[in-house]
């Protein structure tokens, strides 16, 4: 069975730095497309930013500029650096890996990432 473990959030004021790390238990998934989705309280799970097998990377707008999504296969992790945080980026932050067969997506379980003076 295919596990994602999250590590890496917790509470920073504003303007500070995190980053997250997603670690994927099969070596074969390593360099699938691999990303981060948050959900804050009260609203929908969104797109914060993925990386493509071909090393591709999208962003939200809300974060450009500010985050950089990584990779290091060798080590089956992903990485999300986020810089000069916001309040508005508060959420639990959720890392995913796209696979070709169903179930197509599996999850992490989450971080909680808290900013806040």
């Amino acid at each position: 069975q295919v596990q994602l473990v999250e590590s890496g959030g917790g509470l920073v004021q504003p303007g500070g730095s995190l980053r997250l790390s997603c670690a994927v238990s099969r070596s074969s998934l390593a360099s699938n497309e691999m990303g981060w989705y948050r959900q804050a309280p009260g609203k929908q799970r969104e797109l914060v930013a993925r990386i493509t097998s071909g090393d591709t990377t999208i962003y939200v707008d809300a974060v450009k500029g500010r985050f950089t999504i990584s990779r290091d296969n060798a080590k089956k992790k992903v990485y999300l650096q986020m810089n000069t945080l916001k309040a508005e980026d508060t959420a639990v932050y959720y890392c995913y890996v796209h696979r070709s067969i169903s179930p197509y997506d599996i999850w992490g379980q989450g971080t909680q990432v808290t900013v806040s003076s």
